[in-house]
């Protein structure tokens, strides 16, 4: 690739977000590359959890999930393995493979790059904004993501929490 075409702008920049959205009350995302900038290959989302925010455990059965966290930390469910993830540390959940996250801290954002090889799953984050809890199970079966338990800690925000 030389220097002109580097900095030219996707051609389908419209495909992204022009600003952040909120899944739920203290976690927002916004999307860095969709699919569709990759022909499918991966999506990346940055995503900023408040304190005590986190997800239920979920199976993404046609995807990989990589984690990049960029300040703060996460703790992070990975099959039967559990880990504090700190910044600067990434890790990977192979599709099929139970797992959870969560932001631990009690004062302190986490921010993070996610990963999603291959791409389209950001579809389901589009979606998930606009969702109430009760049809959060039945939209996540539609792109391929299974619940399969509760979040990490019982004190934690997560999609299945009643909208304020």
């Amino acid at each position: 690739m030389n220097a002109n075409e580097s900095s030219k702008e996707p051609s389908n920049r419209h495909e992204r977000e022009s600003g952040w959205s909120e899944v739920i009350r203290g976690e927002r995302y916004i999307i860095r590359t969709s699919s569709a900038e990759t022909n499918g290959v991966y999506s990346m989302l940055e995503v900023v959890a408040d304190p005590r925010n986190g997800v239920p455990m979920h199976v993404h059965d046609n995807a990989d999930e990589h984690f990049i966290i960029l300040e703060g930390r996460a703790f992070i469910a990975n099959g039967d393995r559990r880990a504090e993830v700190a910044a600067g540390s990434s890790i990977t959940i192979t599709r099929g493979v139970p797992h959870a996250w969560c932001n631990p801290s009690e004062d302190a954002p986490v921010r993070m790059l996610v990963i999603f090889s291959p791409g389209g799953l950001e579809e389901l984050f589009r979606k998930h904004a606009t969702t109430e809890p009760a049809e959060m199970t039945a939209l996540a079966n539609e792109y391929g993501t299974r619940i399969t338990g509760p979040a990490l800690f019982d004190n934690l925000y997560t999609m299945l929490s009643p909208r304020p």
